[in-house]
């Protein structure tokens, strides 16, 4: 089998299984988890395959026509490199962990047919995404995604939560959307072709007329599907959704892939100074804001998804400083520890019966009663917190290390402003994020109070993906030296400026809130609030469901009652209030957009009816009024009739005799 024929199925071989799925579900439930499984690791195993044969040698560029459009032509295009086959793996990898760690976490839930079709054509659309060279085709599988996000975050569409996430999603990724296709169309129209090859072609020839709105109309579209300021406040309300569907969003697929257009249409950014900057700018806002925001979250899945929002900032100014290597190694890295912490906060909140970090905060033996999740959790969030030697210290430094060299003006065409943006705005990021990783691990293993409830215990299939994800998040780290002939040829070692200095804000952070957390909970336990019992559970997607409803809070305004305990409000003081609601951005949409347009709604409803419907029954009401008149006319009486026409022929003659006595006058 030649490589593109194996490349061709990989995205192949998921959808088939969705379609098998869909088609299956309820006629054969027995076929439904081996139909959601097998084609997803057959997938994994081909990306595997294709990795190996690619390596880091030149791309490989397959296309056909598909049809002639009478100007841009459109092809079915395949184009594997370093990047694309990298990024394959980790999407067939953690699609694979995902559907095996679903089969536990929803084996009682009625829809889990629909679920598990549903997560394999998100992760076909995503690796069309990936493996493909034109951009017709990469839209077609960046919209599939966008629907499939709207099912699977809605899955739960029995809560309110979960309807408005899921159209919320759907909704603001469209808004992105909508400038990001005029984007594509722009860039065809000046490039003559769809063809990513050809796209860099004539960026590399001057071929691009408007490169700064073009790159503009193109980062609308990314910032609404990776999350990025001011389109990122979707990503925290998507939590409504099953924690699986989290780690395949978070971790390899929807919000990855704003991240890997711009790396693979990177010069195209280039090309413009200014919108470099703006990268830069919207990665900076977004990397502080929703630190300072994840330090704030109830909510524990909330938590992760502000971190998710934040490495994407890393990733998007490792882009904005020229260095994609940089950006997609800490995709890659993320994404091994970001699905191994959603993973293991569905056990979390299986075993504590609440997603809510105050509840989880006054039960003792947590950590004991899970020790798998207990273990990898903690290796994942030093992950997280950029803590040697795990991955995403190397992946974190190489992205600062990037930066630094901007900053410097050492990276030719790079502007010396988007260089010190990225790598302050980083540092700052680095505090905040050992500081909430910190946080939660504390609040979720160290709570002191009631022994928590015992909710049966962990199917397997969802403790072995934690182990499975673990590996990568502690070794992947080591491939940095090898990893620079399969991108730009770039150096990803970490430089030892950053190092020190990412490190050494990274311990501040974390022992900083350790000791906040030492304050608080001797405070606590001086002015106890009472003991805080979790929520009866039978299955672990009841779990969720029970937590989406007793604790609605966590999902929108964290209104609950205030944890003594947390040392987030300690560190925060009068900005966690704010913080807790991501800064109010949702009150200001609704203020700008959502009113307005409400209130036009309203106006235009009035004029269609008191206005326009009124002459449309005026129109109506004379020929009803001149019909009743004339219907009383008709008696049915023939005598009534005869009398008429006699009078009325009387009437006649006598006219006639007048107007010729006046005529003869």
């Amino acid at each position: 089998m030649t490589l593109t024929t194996t490349a061709v199925l990989v995205p192949l071989l998921p959808f088939l299984g969705a379609v098998a799925g869909l088609l299956l579900g309820r006629r054969a439930p027995g076929f439904v988890r081996p139909l959601a499984v097998l084609p997803t690791l057959a997938a994994a195993a081909l990306t595997v395959t294709v990795a190996i044969g690619q390596g880091g040698g030149p791309a490989t560029d397959v296309a056909t026509r598909l049809t002639p459009t009478g100007s841009v032509p459109i092809d079915l295009a395949l184009h594997l490199d370093g990047f694309a086959v990298l990024m394959a793996v980790l999407v067939g990898g953690v699609a694979t962990c995902v559907q095996i760690y679903s089969t536990g976490y929803l084996r009682d839930d009625p829809r889990y047919p629909s679920y598990a079709a549903l997560v394999s054509l998100f992760t076909s659309a995503m690796l069309l995404v990936v493996y493909t060279g034109d951009l017709m085709l990469l839209l077609v599988g960046w919209e599939v995604m966008g629907i499939c996000s709207y099912f699977l975050v809605g899955h739960y569409w029995e809560t309110e939560a979960a309807r408005a996430a899921s159209l919320k999603a759907f909704l603001v990724t469209k808004l992105g959307d909508v400038p990001f296709l005029f984007g594509i169309f722009a860039l065809a129209a000046d490039a003559g072709t769809f063809r990513i090859t050809g796209i860099l072609g004539s960026v590399a020839s001057g071929g691009l007329d408007h490169p700064t709105l073009i790159a503009l109309l193109l980062l609308a579209g990314v910032a609404g599907k990776s999350a990025q300021f001011p389109l990122h406040t979707w990503l925290p309300d998507a939590m409504a959704g099953p924690t699986p569907v989290s780690a395949l969003i978070h971790a390899a697929t929807m919000v990855a892939a704003g991240v890997y257009l711009v790396a693979r249409l990177l010069p195209v950014f280039a090309a413009s100074a200014a919108a470099l900057l703006v990268l830069a700018v919207m990665a900076a806002i977004t990397m502080v804001g929703s630190g300072l925001a994840a330090l704030a979250q109830d909510d524990i899945k909330r938590v992760l998804a502000y971190s998710t929002v934040g490495q994407l900032g890393y990733m998007l100014g490792a882009l904005a400083v020229g260095d994609r290597g940089a950006a997609v190694f800490h995709l890659i890295s993320h994404g091994a520890f970001k699905a191994l912490l959603f993973l293991g906060a569905g056990v979390i909140i299986h075993a504590a019966g609440t997603n809510s970090l105050a509840a989880m905060s006054r039960m003792s033996g947590l950590a004991r009663r899970i020790p798998d999740a207990y273990w990898t959790v903690t290796i994942a969030l030093l992950a997280l917190a950029a803590i040697p030697p795990f991955a995403g210290f190397f992946s974190k430094e190489a992205v600062l290390g990037a930066a630094e060299h901007a900053a410097t003006g050492d990276a030719h065409g790079i502007p010396g402003a988007a260089g010190w943006t990225v790598l302050v705005s980083g540092l700052l990021t680095a505090l905040l994020t050992a500081a909430y990783a910190t946080r939660l691990w504390l609040l979720a293993f160290k709570g002191k109070g009631v022994e928590a409830l015992d909710h049966g215990p962990q199917p397997v299939a969802m403790n072995a993906v934690l182990w499975v994800l673990f590996l990568p998040t502690v070794a992947l780290g080591l491939a940095a030296p090898f990893l620079p002939d399969w991108f730009d040829g770039r150096s990803l070692a970490p430089t030892l400026t950053t190092s020190v200095l990412g490190t050494g804000i990274a311990l501040v952070g974390g022992l900083v809130t350790y000791a906040a957390w030492r304050h608080t909970t001797a405070l606590a336990a001086r002015t106890p609030l009472g003991a805080v019992v979790a929520a009866p559970d039978a299955t672990p997607a009841l779990a969720e469901e029970v937590a989406i409803d007793t604790h609605a809070p966590a999902y929108g305004d964290n209104a609950g009652a205030p944890d003594p305990a947390d040392p987030g409000r300690l560190l925060l003081g009068p900005l966690h209030r704010h913080a807790a609601v991501g800064f109010h951005l949702d009150a200001v949409y609704s203020a700008l957009f959502v009113r307005p347009v409400r209130a036009a709604a309203t106006l235009v409803r009035f004029l269609d009816r008191e206005v326009v419907d009124t002459y449309v029954r005026g129109a109506g009401t004379a020929p009803r009024l001149l019909g009743a008149a004339v219907r009383r006319a008709q008696t049915g009486n023939v005598q009534t009739y005869l009398a008429a026409l006699l009078a009325g022929s009387l009437v006649l003659a006598i006219a006639a005799v007048l107007v010729a006595t006046g005529t003869g006058a």
